[in-house]
C-alpha cells in the first residue's frame, strides 16, 4: 500500500479538553475553532492554504521564516499566522496582493542564500522549499549571490541517522539536527 501522506495543519491543536469555541471569518469563510487555535491552524481546516516553512502540527510554532503572514482586520501590520491565535469575530485575508508581494520577497531572500542545485539535489521534487517557492509565484531572484553566505560550509555526518547540510539550512529551526561552528556563525 502506498503512502499517501498526512495534512499537517502548520501547528499543533491547543492544549485541554472541552476549549470554548471561537468563530471567526478567514477570507470570508466563517470557521468555529478551539479557543488558542492558530490561525494557521484554523484556515488548514477549511481547506485554506498558508505558505509556512518553518511551521509543523509536529512542534510548537514560532513564527521565523515569515511566509505565513496575514491581514487581520483592525490590526496594524502583517502577523505570522502561526503564532497568532484565533480571537471571537477575528477576520483574517489570507491572499491579498501586499501579502503576494511580502512573501515574494521572504523567498527571494531565501533562494538568494540557498544553493543552486534543485535539478541535482537529491530533494528535487520533493521539496518544501522548491513547493513553497512555487506557491508564492517566485520566478527569479533580484539579488546576487555575492557577499557573506554559509554556501561553503561543509556537511555534517556525523549522525546515523541523517546529514545536516548547512548550505541547504534556512534557520526554520525545526530540526534538532548537530549544530556546527559553520553553522553557529550564522545566527
Amino acid at each position: 500500500m502506498a503512502w499517501t501522506g498526512e495534512t499537517d495543519l502548520g501547528t499543533p491543536a491547543p492544549a485541554g479538553d472541552a476549549l470554548p469555541l471561537v468563530t471567526l471569518s478567514i477570507d470570508g469563510r466563517r470557521v468555529s475553532v478551539a479557543a488558542g487555535t492558530s490561525v494557521m491552524r484554523a484556515a488548514a481546516q477549511i481547506e485554506t492554504a498558508i505558505p509556512k516553512l518553518c511551521a509543523t502540527d509536529s512542534v510548537s510554532a514560532f513564527g521565523s521564516c515569515r511566509l505565513c503572514l496575514v491581514e487581520i482586520e483592525g490590526r496594524a501590520g502583517y502577523p505570522a499566522s502561526c503564532t497568532t491565535p484565533v480571537l471571537e469575530g477575528m477576520a483574517v485575508r489570507t491572499q491579498t496582493d501586499k501579502l503576494k508581494k511580502l512573501r515574494r520577497g521572504v523567498m527571494e531572500l531565501y533562494i538568494s542564500d540557498h544553493p543552486l542545485d534543485c535539478l541535482t539535489c537529491a530533494a528535487n521534487g520533493d521539496c518544501e522549499l522548491q513547493d513553497q517557492a512555487g506557491a508564492v509565484g517566485l520566478r527569479e531572484v533580484r539579488y546576487g549571490y555575492d557577499g557573506a553566505s554559509h554556501l561553503n560550509c561543509e556537511k555534517d555526518a556525523s549522525n546515523p541517522y541523517f546529514d545536516f547540510d548547512p548550505a541547504k539550512c534556512i534557520v526554520c529551526s525545526r530540526c534538532v539536527g548537530p549544530v556546527t561552528k559553520c553553522r553557529e556563525r550564522w545566527r
